[in-house]
């Protein structure tokens, strides 16, 4: 899909999107007139619609309003070089329909006329849908997909630790990780107390070596807590289904960490494809994990944004102020892409054991009485202003150049550092 900034477009659309059907509203440029359609929720369908288009004005520009900057129905419409996909936040249409219903009645087809009214009267708002490369998206999408089945893991993890306690607890403090191969191997052969308490020595150690646990300290002192433990309960109402609970949650593991270490290759192989991916794999804290993400955050598009401010609002570091009379106050910023947000914090998180002037900052924040989430969030505030300089001037971070700026600006910041190193 190409980008048109200044051209004329030929027919304004607006689209009220759904899951089976998309009601339609088409405005000709040189026409006040509107037209309404539904067009199923089918390939074919859509193709035939956008047919019927490009045939109608000869391949023109037509530009498109709606609900979306990514889906099925974005995906099937960035196809089509003569369609320019124009994204309306939910909460905008939401309140521009608000202002001219105030009994907050709706309807697709009214929707998709709103979407249109504000394509037409407010298009110079509203930034038109530029794809980046394949690479680019691809890494995006990865990156998203890998973060949601970890959250899957954890949720797992829990309920399996859950489980585990209403009739094996002493396994939690054989291991200190529990969503790992290990684990789900030793539960799967040993699901309850009796099982690994019939175990001969040999095949409880071979188990280990097997599994590279090479500390033969750390061996004895499983095996002499295996051989000492005593069973929390001898009741089969409550251990067979938590046995087969835990079971079935140690599979679901064992494929969701199979998942990830998939994405994790899948990730590494892309992310070598695109020239910024070294701009911030040497940052402190950043990893594997983290580089992919906070490339992925940025992209590729440096026009995109004209301040590191524009960063830190759309991904939702920056609060918000309000004021009203002489009362002003400041809150959590409520829309943002929430992904974005967590990558930046989580992040930031990351980076206090692994750069000086973050851990200083990070103890300035708690010496004011700053919780620890609001820290990490004004940790990542300043990290943003960092790193959009190295991207837009395409230089690598590096610790040392910024304790300098902050030493030649005379930052109270760099007191602590000086403090910290004293102490350490």
């Amino acid at each position: 899909m190409k980008l048109q900034s200044d051209a004329e477009f030929a027919a304004f659309v607006g689209i009220d999107w759904a899951d089976t059907k998309h009601d339609i509203c088409l405005q000709v440029a040189t026409s006040e007139e509107r037209e309404f359609a539904v067009v199923p929720h089918r390939a074919d369908a859509i193709e035939a619609w956008v047919g019927s288009l490009r045939h109608r004005f000869e391949g023109q520009p037509v530009a498109v309003g709606l609900e979306l900057a990514k889906g099925p129905l974005v995906y099937a419409l960035q196809k089509y070089d003569f369609v320019v996909l124009f994204p309306i936040h939910p909460s905008t249409l939401a309140k521009y329909r608000e202002a001219f219903t105030p009994s907050h009645a709706k309807a697709d087809p009214t929707d998709a006329e709103l979407a249109l009214e504000l394509l037409v009267r407010h298009r110079a708002k509203l930034k038109a849908l530029k794809p980046q490369s394949v690479a680019m998206r691809m890494l995006l999408r990865l990156v998203e997909q890998r973060r949601r089945l970890v959250g899957d893991k954890n949720r797992i993890s829990n309920r399996l630790t859950d489980a585990l306690k209403q009739y094996f607890p002493d396994v939690l403090e054989w291991f200190a990780d529990k969503d790992t191969p290990l684990f789900c191997d030793f539960l799967s052969r040993w699901p309850t107390l009796i099982h690994v308490k019939h175990a001969r020595k040999a095949t409880l150690q071979s188990f280990f070596h097997e599994h590279h646990v090479r500390s033969q300290s750390r061996i004895d002192e499983r095996l002499h807590t295996i051989r000492s433990a005593t069973p929390l309960t001898d009741d089969p109402a409550v251990i067979r289904p938590n046995q087969l609970l835990m079971l079935a949650l140690v599979e679901q593991l064992r494929v969701t960490l199979q998942a990830i270490d998939r994405f994790d290759a899948e990730i590494a192989t892309v992310s070598q494809t695109l020239p910024d991916y070294s701009l911030f794999r040497a940052l402190p804290g950043a990893g594997p994990a983290f580089a992919p993400r906070l490339l992925a955050a940025f992209g590729e598009q440096r026009e995109r944004y004209q301040s590191a401010a524009e960063v830190q609002r759309y991904t939702g570091i920056a609060p918000v102020t309000e004021s009203s009379g002489n009362k002003h106050w400041v809150h959590w910023r409520l829309q943002c892409p929430t992904f974005l947000r967590q990558t930046f914090v989580e992040w930031a998180g990351a980076t206090i054991p692994r750069s000086f002037w973050a851990a200083a900052y990070y103890r300035q924040q708690r010496d004011k009485g700053s919780t620890h989430q609001a820290a990490v969030r004004a940790l990542a505030f300043k990290w943003i202003r960092i790193l959009y300089r190295c991207w837009q001037t395409r230089t690598p971070y590096d610790e040392s150049t910024y304790l300098n700026a902050l030493k030649r600006r005379g930052s109270p910041l760099l007191t602590s550092i000086v403090g910290a190193a004293k102490n350490t």
